[in-house]
């Protein structure tokens, strides 16, 4: 049986290696780290797709270790330890060439599984490489977050895409031996999501639906052959982040019944409680912010509720939280300022703190004049004084604008009478 494109094109070498740059290009934060076989303990961070796996392999090969893999879908304490004594007996303590062990999907293990880890990390009995999909602060414990650095993989870009289209055209055993043409790779590229595998799935499915070996591909002909052969939902697999997507727009949109369709297939699909709860826990001060500041409270209980039942009473937890987010009022100020914030400190550095606001712990900074001519504001007319705060080269810049609802109506009520002659609210 023929293995499946992905795989066959799976790169061997960094040389071969798509996308990531930020990583394993010329000046990637990992390229010399892997060239020189000096490979600390890690985590790989990234959707499905983005070759964190592929990574994996090819700092194995390129260092020459010993290279372990285990699934966290199918292993246990027991697995993991007889890994670690393998590994003990072909390498150990103090030397280059220790171990490698590569955990796919890391955040599946349990506490007592991955603290079965920390001994064997820690001593360099192996180096430890765990490939995630979801946030190592959430799902990886501390103790051994602490003795990895994580690495973000992103998804794949329309140029890293179309490079992986033309490589399987080009290059592999079986593609290459038919005569094909692409009119078009924009519903190719749209569906892929910037998921490599699942690009080369889709591409694989449509040359082996035709007949003939001259296959030319439109938009159209691929989604017909997508359509055509959809899957059910499944939490590790293609359509994990397409639902969750339309999950949080329909909350974000104000339809309760789109959401709670997609939540019951979210459930219906084994998904992870927790993942389900921390999206509405983002969601509700992304999209609802000040307009509701209820919405993170009920979110943030919501969490922790269904952290400690699990299901089946989750459901209706998580039910009665995603009802009231989609018929709650809607703003993404709060977002839209603090993205605006780091914009702003990216592009003018590291701005001096006005002497007014400075702290002034010691005579010496009195004496320099920190915090002098400070405000308090409790000793003015309606705790309020007209000061500046901001630094100097920067003053006046408006970072926050409320939204146009009751609640951040009123917030701007309040705004406009404090800042009238400096800000435009």
């Amino acid at each position: 049986m023929n293995q499946p494109l992905a795989e066959r094109l799976r790169p061997k070498t960094l040389d071969d290696y798509i996308s990531q740059s930020h990583l394993v290009g010329d000046k990637g934060s990992l390229t010399q780290s892997i060239k020189q076989g000096l490979i600390p303990s890690l985590i790989f961070w990234g959707p499905p797709g983005t070759g964190k796996t592929t990574l994996a392999n090819i700092i194995a090969e390129t260092s020459g270790r010993p290279f372990y893999t285990l699934s966290a879908i199918s292993s246990g304490v027991k697995d993991v330890r007889d890994v670690i004594n393998k590994a003990k007996q072909s390498g150990g303590l103090f030397t280059a060439k220790n171990p490698i062990l590569f955990i796919d999907e890391i955040h599946r293990f349990s506490k007592s599984q991955q603290d079965s880890l920390l001994q064997a990390v820690e001593k360099g009995w192996v180096t430890l490489i765990g490939a995630t999909t979801e946030n190592p602060s959430f799902e990886v414990i501390p103790a051994l977050l602490s003795r990895c650095q994580v690495y973000i993989l992103n998804s794949f870009d329309k140029n890293d895409l179309e490079t992986l289209l033309k490589r399987a055209i080009e290059k592999d055993d079986i593609i290459s031996q038919k005569n094909i043409k692409l009119d078009e790779t924009e519903a190719l590229l749209r569906l892929s999501g910037g998921d490599a595998r699942k690009l080369l799935n889709i591409f694989e499915l449509i040359v082996s639906s035709f007949d003939s070996d001259n296959i030319t591909i439109t938009n159209d002909i691929v989604l017909q052959k997508v359509q055509n052969n959809t899957v059910r939902y499944d939490k590790t697999g293609d359509q994990h982040y397409d639902i969750i997507s339309a999950f949080i727009k329909s909350i974000r949109g104000s339809d309760p019944n789109a959401a709670v369709y997609w939540l019951a297939r979210m459930i219906e699909g084994g998904e992870d409680v927790k993942f389900i709860a921390r999206r509405l826990l983002i969601l509700a001060s992304e999209d609802i912010g000040n307009a509701n500041p209820t919405a993170l409270v009920i979110a943030n209980s919501t969490f922790q509720a269904v952290s400690t039942i699990g299901y089946p009473e989750s459901r209706i937890i998580l039910s009665q939280c995603v009802t009231y987010l989609a018929c709650s009022a809607k703003s993404n100020a709060s977002y839209l300022a603090i993205k605006d914030a780091q914009q702003l400190v990216k592009e003018t550095g590291d701005l001096s703190v006005p002497l007014s606001v400075r702290n002034a712990p010691t005579k010496l900074m009195k004496e320099l004049g920190y915090g002098e001519n400070y405000q308090y504001a409790h000793n003015h007319e309606n705790n309020f004084a007209n000061q500046e705060f901001m630094p100097e080269s920067i003053k006046n810049t408006k970072l926050y604008d409320p939204g146009n609802n009751t609640r951040e109506n009123t917030l701007r009520d309040f705004l406009k009478k404090r800042w009238k002659d400096k800000y435009d609210y």
